[in-house]
């Protein structure tokens, strides 16, 4: 049963009592010092149940609590291990993408410094050649 409708019913109780306590009262046949003695007893006994109720609510109402931030504090744990850990991935995957563009960039380098060597050699071949 929810605490909402626990609540619901134990004021629905309660009300009952107190109404069913009245009209008891009213339709006794007591002298009126009675009934104002069993008007003070009944109504010290409310206050009771109520004073009950509401240190029930206060320990629910503290243990619900005390939930919910453990619960929270383990969410917000668990999410900065989770962005740690992507973190952490996307540094891995920028390094190799730099070590991956830092080599190919040595490998055109090399290739057009042999094109250029390869042309000059062709064309000093060239001019070395005779002419017909």
């Amino acid at each position: 049963m929810s605490d909402n409708a626990s609540r619901n019913l134990l004021l629905g109780f309660l009300s009952g009592a107190l109404v069913g306590g009245i009209v008891a009262l009213l339709y006794a046949p007591k002298t009126g010092k009675e009934f104002r003695g069993d008007l003070k007893r009944k109504g010290g006994e409310i206050i009771e149940d109520v004073d009950e109720y509401l240190q029930d609510a206060q320990e629910k109402a503290k243990h619900i609590i005390n939930e919910g931030k453990e619960k929270s504090s383990a969410l917000i744990t668990d999410a900065k291990k989770r962005a740690d850990s992507l973190l952490h991935d996307a540094e891995d995957i920028l390094s190799g993408a730099r070590n991956r563009v830092s080599q190919e960039g040595d490998k055109l380098k090399s290739a057009f410094k042999a094109g250029v060597d390869t042309y000059k050699e062709e064309r000093d071949k060239g001019k070395e050649a005779p002419s017909a």
